[in-house]
């Protein structure tokens, strides 16, 4: 609320209490209800504080040092003090609306509008009814802008990729099915390196549907065109929407997901599926998050996909985060464990198990840095007749970037450095790779 609705407010909070009469000497309630007038709430809450414990049940004392301690950033202390005022005497108009003022600092709405409410059916004055209305109106804003939020943003980027295909830097094979008989892989499965642009936007609405219970929608679309690799052009979306419970303590969100995603103008897979988190603040700096997850792939059948490679794969996991530094930083350690169905795929299904730590830390007062590492590992089910192996793959990768959010007329806009680095050794020659893709990106995020 404005100083003025406040300033207004505790005038007429004091009023409600003192007239021209004498005051107790000790302790000096004049004194501190002048102070109040002149907006010194913090040192009027400095002279009464002291004389608390044996003032308590003196309806003027309880009452000027529950708005003293309102006025001073104190609401939490101040509804204790305005419950002793109003046990007393419950018609004490001026003792309830400053009670709605610090439930309303406090962002507990519901009990502060029974509160307005209350004062409302007492017939105040004219001037203590449009300060109240005033809050109402704000409560009422509140609880729109909580029923029905939107988040999104839009980004392009510049970026070089050494490996646009996650291919071997080998271009030949043997093959031991075949008493390892060299043969020369095509061009395009060969590790090939171009610069690239790209482009992305996305967005979420979340509605209440009730307290504690929401409904979430969202999407996100991105393309990359490469500069002379465009076989390897691609464009992908995907969709989601569910339910969210709770409150921003913890909950739970149920959902259901779908996308696609072509390559060179033609379909690479589709996917759909569900997932379930729990959330958990364990403390003030401590979040603890479960999760499962399960997904299906269908690949098209064209030259760049085939029907072979379908598979199901389902996974749990958990996910520690720690705020650090007041908020000015946070690190996380996460875990997940899964399994990959398959069918016709020459590996068969596989089984991983995988961690990642990182973190952010704000650097300026525009500008934070990231980084996370992580690893999974992952053991096939089916000999691959060709390579007379099971296949084993060990994957790793590492990203680190800054964040600098513009300022003036470019507010919202933010620039990101990045560079991300992955691996994949595997007892199969074919499989591995690695991969650099170093970027830079500028984003305009919506709230």
């Amino acid at each position: 609320m404005k100083k003025s609705v406040r300033r207004l407010v505790a005038g007429l909070a004091i009023c409600f209490t003192f007239t021209a009469g004498a005051v107790a000497a000790s302790p000096d309630l004049e004194k501190a209800a002048a102070l109040m007038r002149e907006g010194k709430a913090a040192e009027a809450y400095a002279l009464l504080e002291p004389f608390e414990f044996e003032q308590a049940g003196n309806v003027q004392f309880d009452y000027l040092l529950g708005i003293a301690a309102l006025d001073s950033g104190k609401p939490d202390k101040a509804t204790l003090i305005f419950e002793r005022v109003l046990a007393v005497d419950p018609n004490f108009a001026g003792a309830r609306l400053d009670m709605a003022r610090a439930y309303f600092q406090l962002g507990d709405h519901v009990r502060a509008k029974a509160e307005f409410e209350t004062v409302l059916s007492q017939n105040p004055p004219a001037s203590a009814r449009a300060a109240v209305e005033k809050y109402l109106a704000a409560i009422e804003q509140a609880e729109k802008a909580k029923r029905a939020r939107f988040v999104g943003y839009v980004e392009g980027m510049l970026g070089r990729d050494n490996n646009v295909n996650n291919s071997t830097s080998q271009n030949q094979i043997a093959v031991p099915a075949l008493g390892n008989l060299l043969f020369t892989l095509n061009p395009t499965n060969v590790k090939t390196a171009d610069s690239y642009l790209g482009v992305g936007a996305g967005g979420e609405v979340t509605h209440q549907l009730i307290p504690g219970l929401s409904l979430y929608a969202g999407g996100d679309v991105r393309h990359r065109s490469h500069d002379q690799q465009d076989r390897f052009d691609f464009l992908s979306a995907d969709g989601r929407v569910g339910l969210v419970t709770g409150d921003a303590q913890g909950g739970f969100r149920f959902g259901f997901t779908g996308g696609k995603r072509y390559q060179d103008a033609q379909t690479q897979f589709d996917n759909s599926g569900a997932n379930v988190e729990w959330r958990r603040m364990l403390d003030g700096a401590n979040q603890l998050s479960l999760f499962g997850q399960a997904q299906s792939y269908r690949f098209g059948n064209n030259a760049i996909a085939t029907s072979v490679n379908n598979f199901n794969q389902s996974g749990v996991g958990g996910t520690w985060l720690r705020a650090l530094g007041g908020g000015k930083g946070v690190v996380f350690a996460s875990l997940t464990l899964g399994t990959e169905s398959a069918i016709e795929r020459a590996d068969g299904g596989k089984r991983f198990h995988g961690a990642r730590v990182g973190g952010q830390l704000n650097i300026h007062e525009r500008a934070d840095v990231f980084a996370a590492v992580g690893a999974q590992f992952g053991k096939f089910d089916k000999p691959n007749a060709a390579f007379l192996a099971t296949r084993e793959d060990d994957q790793y990768d590492f990203t680190v970037g800054l964040n600098y959010r513009l300022e003036g007329s470019w507010v919202g806009w933010s620039v990101r450095p990045m560079l991300s680095y992955s691996r994949n050794d595997s007892n199969i020659g074919i499989y591995e790779y690695d991969r650099t893709d170093v970027f830079v990106a500028l984003r305009r995020d919506f709230k």
